[in-house]
C-alpha cells in the first residue's frame, strides 16, 4: 500500500465500521443467516476498498454497500442453488439500482419499530440461545467488538467467546428465525438480555478495553439510541429508563474525560462545566421516571443513582461519597459482581478512608475472574498512594499498566506509578 493510499483507505474503515451493525442487520433480514450476513457485509467492505479510492466515496455509502452486498448475496445464492424463492424476491428488487429504490426497498424491510439493529439485537437475545452466547454473538455483531475485547469485559477467555460466538450463529441458523423485533409477550422474555447487551455496548465506548483510544463515542451514541427506542417500545418497564438514565448521565461526562493528549482525567479532577447538562437532564427524567415505575432497587436504576450523585455536585468536594457508598451495598445485594465489589471499595475509600478500601479490596483480591483485571490493581494503588505509601502504590500501578489492553490507560497508569517516586499527594 502506497502512502497516497493509506488516508482513503482509513477513510473507508472508519465509514465501515459505522455502517456495519446496520448493514448485517439488514442483510440478515434478507438471508437469515446471521454468518452468511457478515461474510457478505465484509465482501461490501472490499469492494469499497477497491472501487472508492477510485471512484470517490458515494453520496449514501449505507446504500452503496447494502447495493453491493445484495449483489454479492444474489450470486452467493445461485451458486448455491438455495433459497431460491429469496433469490427472486432480492433480483426483483435489484432492478432499481438507484439510490430512491435502495431506500424503497429498506422501508418495505422494516418491523413494526422501524429498527433493524434491534430487531438483530433481539434476534440474537432469542431464549434458543444460552445467555452468555446472546451478550457474546450481540457485541460481536452490534458492537463491531472482537473477541479478545468481548472477553475481557467479560472476564473470560478468548476461545471461550470464540466458541460461543461460532455455536450461537449455527444455533440461530437452524431455528430459521425472522430476524425482527418480536410481538409484546416473546419482547418481555427478552428484554433484560437486550438491556445487558446495549449496556455493555455503551461500556466499550465509554472506557475501550483495547486499543489506542480510550473512549469510543460512537459506541456510546449507539447504544444511547438503542435505549431511546427501548424506552418507546417499553414505556412501562422500569429497568429500560434505569439503564437509560444511567447512559445518558454517564455520556454526559465523555467530554471531559480526555485531555487534549487523549489521556484519562479522574473524575475528581474533570471540568464539570465540560459535562453535557443537556444530557444530564434527560438521564434525571429517565431515572425520575425509573423510581416512578418502582424501578428504584433495579440494577440499572441504581446506577444511575449512583451516576446522579456525581451529575448532582457543582464540585468534586461536595460529592456525597457515604451516600455511593450505600448505594453500592445496595447494588451488591441485588446484582453481585466482582467489579461491583471493587467499585464499593472504592466508594468506601473515598468515604471513609484509603484504609477502609484497601481493607474491602482484601476480601476480593483472591477473585480468580479479577486477576488479571488491570483496574484491580490501579485502584490498590490509588488507595496506597492516598494512604502515603508511595513505594507500595508504584508496584500495583506499574502491575496495572502491565496488564492493560489499552495505549492510553496504559501510559496514564505509568504516569502515575512515575509520580510515587515523588510527594505523594491526594488525587
Amino acid at each position: 500500500m502506497t502512502a497516497t493510499s493509506i488516508e482513503p483507505h482509513r477513510a473507508i474503515e472508519a465509514i465501515f465500521r459505522i455502517e456495519r451493525a446496520r448493514l448485517i442487520a439488514r442483510l440478515a433480514r434478507m438471508v437469515r443467516d446471521v454468518g452468511l450476513a457478515e461474510e457478505l457485509a465484509q465482501d461490501a467492505f472490499v469492494t469499497a476498498l477497491s472501487e472508492w479510492p477510485k471512484a470517490g466515496v458515494p453520496a449514501n455509502p449505507g446504500a452503496w454497500l447494502t447495493a453491493a452486498a445484495k449483489r454479492r448475496a444474489i450470486d452467493r445464492l445461485r451458486r448455491d442453488r438455495m433459497l431460491a424463492r429469496k433469490h427472486a424476491e432480492i433480483g426483483r428488487d435489484l432492478s432499481e439500482e438507484d439510490e430512491a429504490g435502495i431506500a424503497a426497498i429498506e422501508a418495505a424491510m422494516d418491523d413494526d419499530v422501524g429498527d433493524e439493529l434491534l430487531g438483530l439485537i433481539f434476534t440474537a437475545c432469542h431464549p434458543v440461545l444460552s445467555p452468555d452466547a446472546r451478550v457474546a454473538l450481540t457485541l460481536r455483531l452490534i458492537g463491531g467488538l472482537t473477541t479478545d475485547e468481548i472477553a475481557r469485559a467479560y472476564l473470560v477467555s478468548e476461545a471461550t467467546v470464540a466458541q460461543r460466538i461460532v455455536r450461537a450463529k449455527r444455533v440461530l441458523g437452524k431455528a430459521g428465525l425472522s430476524f425482527e423485533v418480536p410481538r409484546e409477550s416473546d419482547r418481555r422474555d427478552r428484554l433484560s438480555s437486550v438491556l445487558e447487551v446495549v449496556y455493555l455496548i455503551f461500556n466499550e465506548g465509554y472506557s475501550a478495553t483495547a486499543g489506542g483510544d480510550l473512549t469510543r463515542p460512537a459506541l456510546c451514541a449507539e447504544a444511547q439510541r438503542l435505549g431511546r427506542i427501548l424506552a418507546g417500545l417499553a414505556p412501562d418497564e422500569p429497568e429500560v429508563f434505569g439503564l437509560l438514565a444511567l447512559m445518558e448521565i454517564q455520556a454526559s461526562r465523555l467530554a471531559a474525560r480526555l485531555d487534549p493528549n487523549g489521556m484519562p482525567i479522574p473524575l475528581t479532577e474533570q471540568n464539570r462545566a465540560r459535562w453535557d447538562r443537556l444530557l444530564i437532564h434527560r438521564g434525571l427524567a429517565a431515572l425520575e421516571r425509573a423510581e416512578a415505575l418502582g424501578g428504584a432497587h433495579g440494577p440499572y436504576a441504581l446506577q444511575a443513582a449512583l451516576a446522579a450523585c456525581h451529575a448532582r455536585a457543582n464540585r468534586a468536594e461536595e460529592t456525597d461519597w457515604r451516600r455511593i457508598s450505600g448505594l453500592y451495598d445496595a447494588l451488591r445485594a441485588v446484582m453481585p459482581s466482582p467489579v461491583v465489589d471493587l467499585n464499593r471499595a472504592v466508594a468506601h475509600s473515598m468515604a471513609f478512608g484509603p484504609e477502609a478500601g484497601l481493607a474491602l479490596l482484601d476480601e476480593i483480591d483472591r477473585d480468580a475472574d479479577l486477576r488479571n483485571y488491570a483496574p484491580l490493581p490501579a485502584a490498590r494503588g490509588d488507595f496506597l498512594f492516598r494512604a502515603g505509601r508511595s513505594a507500595e502504590a508504584k508496584v500495583q500501578f506499574e502491575r496495572a499498566a502491565a496488564l492493560s489492553r489499552n495505549d492510553r490507560e496504559r501510559a496514564f497508569l505509568l504516569r502515575r506509578a512515575s509520580a510515587c517516586s515523588g510527594p505523594g499527594e491526594t488525587m
